[in-house]
């Protein structure tokens, strides 16, 4: 069986990840309805513990998954009736997540939860948009270098792409 780790990201168009530490700044309607789509052809989220702080997962269609190495997390995450908290390194979560909920992963941690986990994502999807002034930046051609392009789709002012792991 064929097995999906995908993450989702939206940057802005200068590289940044969030805007006041929050990614809901860079993203549009067409994004998080599309990212809300996105959901439903996965089995579970994997996030980490700073994006748990800082957006809101107080309910998810599928599975939460959260890692954190301090715990320290929010109330409203005990709130989602299907979350996970484990303390382990994202290699070991993406592997257990795999194994106990299904073959498809959606990670939507942020930048520095991303790069640790690129090693074994098999897709990333990125709406490029339009905004800037944000924080966290990530350089985009060092994420993608190992990716192919698959699909593009410009809607307005964003671009949508789909990237897969180039073999």
């Amino acid at each position: 069986m064929i097995q999906i780790v995908r993450a989702n990201l939206v940057i802005g168009s200068d590289g940044s990840t969030t805007i006041n530490g929050r990614s809901a700044g860079l993203s549009s309607l067409a994004d998080r309805n599309r990212f809300h789509e996105m959901r439903q052809g996965f089995d579970a989220i994997l996030i980490g513990g700073e994006t748990a702080r800082r957006e809101p997962y107080q309910k998810t269609p599928i599975p939460l998954v959260v890692i954190s190495r301090s715990l320290n997390l929010p109330e409203s995450i005990s709130l989602n009736p299907s979350h996970h908290i484990w303390n382990i390194p994202p290699n070991a979560a993406i592997e257990r997540s795999l194994s106990e909920f299904g073959n498809a992963l959606l990670i939507e941690g942020g930048a520095k939860f991303l790069s640790a986990s690129l090693p074994w994502v098999t897709e990333i999807a990125i709406t490029r948009s339009q905004v800037a002034g944000g924080e966290n930046r990530i350089d985009l051609d060092r994420l993608i270098k190992d990716f192919s392009l698959t699909s593009e789709e410009i809607v307005e002012s964003e671009k949508f792409q789909l990237f897969k792991r180039a073999n």
